[in-house]
């Protein structure tokens, strides 16, 4: 993809985008470093993939373990620590270019009653029908329109989980030399397909590619589950990654009622 074409998609998911009054100048803009007016530490905005290659029990798996790792007692604490300045999380589902689903819009994550929320919410999402292919690139764009429109935080991260390469839409490689994921860091969550007892050889070929073609900005990285059995536990790992960079200065301790996994 050209380009000029590459722009003109953008600017097309830009208007398409749910709930978007966003434009290309606004992704800009945004991706300015914050000023001291900051509202909150880190605007996380968490892309699934559901295209084909995952039926019903792996959506499942995947919603249901996304739920199980923010109300994890350690990311819960990471994410309650300084509820004066939060963290504000988003979630979609995408798969071909032209499909994207907000699941969870901006919601800012200050009480253990307000997580325990997003998690129940994920956990009670039915599958909708979603196209066959593939769109990393686009699922970039639409999660750099997202983090256009969220609080202004001074660190902006998208974290896509998938478990193949794109094959539809832009090319994330040329994706990331867009404007719009200019101060957004990407990173990745690949998920592998083999039995507990067996090693998946494509699953490191698939970390490699995101690694060379998806990521991007400083500090990012991609980590592995095994399966999908095991994407709870891998998204637990990689949000509390994600977390420990933000900014916690003059930051209090965090609201230790925990919410309790059900």
């Amino acid at each position: 993809m050209s380009r000029h074409n590459l722009l003109i998609f953008l600017q097309k998911i830009l208007r398409g985008a749910r709930g978007a009054g966003a434009s290309l100048a606004t992704c800009v803009l945004l991706a300015a470093p914050a000023g001291a007016q900051d509202s909150c530490r880190q605007a996380l905005a968490l892309g699934l993939d559901v295209s084909g290659s995952v039926d019903l029990d792996e959506y499942r798996l995947q919603l249901d373990g996304l739920a199980a790792a923010l109300t994890d007692p350690e990311v819960a604490s990471a994410l309650l620590t300084g509820t004066h300045r939060p963290v504000v999380l988003a979630v979609y589902e995408w798969s071909d270019e032209s499909f994207q689903r907000l699941l969870i819009d901006w919601i800012a994550i200050t009480s253990p009653e307000v997580l325990a929320g997003v998690a129940g919410r994920l956990r009670e999402t039915p599958r909708q029908p979603a196209p066959q292919t593939t769109a990393i690139g686009a699922a970039m764009l639409y999660g750099a329109q997202l983090i256009a429109r969220a609080p202004a935080c001074p660190k902006r991260t998208i974290d896509l989980s998938g478990d193949g390469k794109s094959n539809s839409g832009p090319r994330p490689q040329d994706v990331r030399a867009t404007p719009a994921l200019a101060g957004i860091v990407v990173n990745g969550l690949t998920i592998g397909s083999a039995p507990a007892d067996h090693a998946d050889p494509s699953l490191a070929e698939l970390s490699a590619y995101y690694k060379a073609q998806v990521i991007h900005g400083a500090g990012a990285f991609v980590m592995t589950a095994e399966t999908f059995d095991g994407f709870a536990e891998a998204m637990a790992r990689k949000l509390l990654k994600e977390l420990e960079g933000a900014p916690m200065t003059g930051i209090p301790g965090p609201d230790t009622r925990l919410a309790a996994k059900p």
